[in-house]
């Protein structure tokens, strides 16, 4: 039975206090219970550390071994994406109501901006003299007449091929003809052009051949040549234009991520560069990597990438159908690149590359 006390308000034998609009706790078990909860600097201690692992992970990205799997490499080829956690980690901080998280993600976003912020905004110009272009045609291009007019609509001015079958040779040469009076092929790369090209010689980029390289002959090597060194003629001078192909990388789940081969045509790559006598130079080619990777620094070192100068966004170039990565690239010496875009999808599984440059 409910006493009822002078008040009106009852109480029961439970020592709870019943008032018309609900339950009445008394103020020491509110009390407790804020105490017993952690502090908003307390909460989510493991997504701090995750915020300052991110972070740090791309600060010192250069610093991640590549002993075991070339995770270093790996990493630097998707570096970019590594944005894509910090939104998820602010999402789940704030969910946690923790601060020290919210925190600790100042570190991250800072570090993307300083790598990342400058290839959000439009750093293109007018006033290029040169349209260069380059594109991975694909070995397995449905299509490539239709290639070669769609190069063509690019109103390139030089253009680069790499991965050119000798099934496919014919169309390009065919469909590039009337806009590109010169051009040359050696191996699986080419070069067409609508200004006088000479001098041109194949470019050892140290592929190779296993066990017979040796023993091979040169006609059997020249097909399977994939790096070229032109000079293009020009009204304000020589152009000396390289083309290459480098060596595929794979993700295999034993040997981690697989570059061997392209690791030994960029270092031979970059020491042919090295030793070019032209004061400008342009590279054109599918590297099979972007130039935050380490095994481009000799490279990067006498280069610059045209996207980076004069690009709008990040230019990824592969897969055609979902671009996650910029491993055809346009890279300078002497010459000051203007505007850089990626042109439409063709039959190949690559998007073709272009720039604007000038003296």
């Amino acid at each position: 039975m409910t006493q009822v006390d002078a008040a009106g308000t009852g109480q029961d034998g439970a020592g709870r206090r019943n008032t018309g609009s609900g339950t009445w706790r008394p103020p020491i078990r509110q009390a407790i219970r804020r105490a017993s909860r952690p502090d908003p600097w307390k909460r989510g201690p493991v997504l701090a550390a995750s915020a300052l692992l991110l972070g740090l992970l791309m600060l010192l990205h250069a610093e991640i071994p590549n002993r075991v799997g070339n995770l270093g490499s790996l990493a630097e080829t998707f570096l970019p994406w590594f944005g894509v956690f910090i939104p998820v980690l602010l999402a789940w901080a704030l969910w946690r109501r923790s601060a020290s998280a919210v925190a600790a993600l100042l570190l991250p976003v800072t570090v993307w901006l300083y790598l990342f912020g400058g290839m959000l905004s439009d750093k293109s110009h007018a006033g290029s003299y040169l349209t260069v272009a380059s594109h991975n045609v694909g070995a397995d291009n449905p299509d490539p007449a239709g290639t070669a007019r769609d190069l063509v609509a690019s109103g390139a001015d030089v253009l680069a091929l790499e991965e050119i079958t000798p099934q496919a040779q014919g169309a390009y040469e065919k469909g590039l003809a009337k806009a590109y009076p010169y051009h040359t092929v050696l191996g699986t790369v080419g070069l067409w052009s609508k200004l006088p090209i000479s001098e041109t010689r194949p470019v050892d980029i140290g592929m190779d051949y296993g066990p017979l390289a040796a023993t091979k002959p040169a006609a059997v090597k020249l097909t399977y040549n994939r790096g070229l060194r032109t000079t293009v003629t020009t009204h304000h001078g020589p152009l000396a234009v390289y083309v290459a192909h480098l060596g595929s990388a794979r993700v295999n789940p034993r040997a981690g991520f697989a570059t061997d081969s392209r690791d030994r045509n960029a270092q031979a790559l970059g020491k042919a560069v090295a030793a070019e006598k032209s004061k400008r130079v342009v590279l054109l080619g599918d590297l099979n990597g972007t130039t935050d990777d380490r095994a481009f620094a000799g490279l990067t070192s006498h280069l610059r990438s045209a996207q980076e100068v004069a690009g709008d966004g990040f230019g990824f170039s592969w897969p055609a159908k979902f671009p996650v990565a910029r491993i055809d690239q346009i890279l300078v010496h002497g010459v000051q690149p203007q505007s850089s875009w990626v042109l439409p999808a063709t039959g190949s599984d690559h998007l073709p590359v272009a720039a604007g440059i000038s003296w």
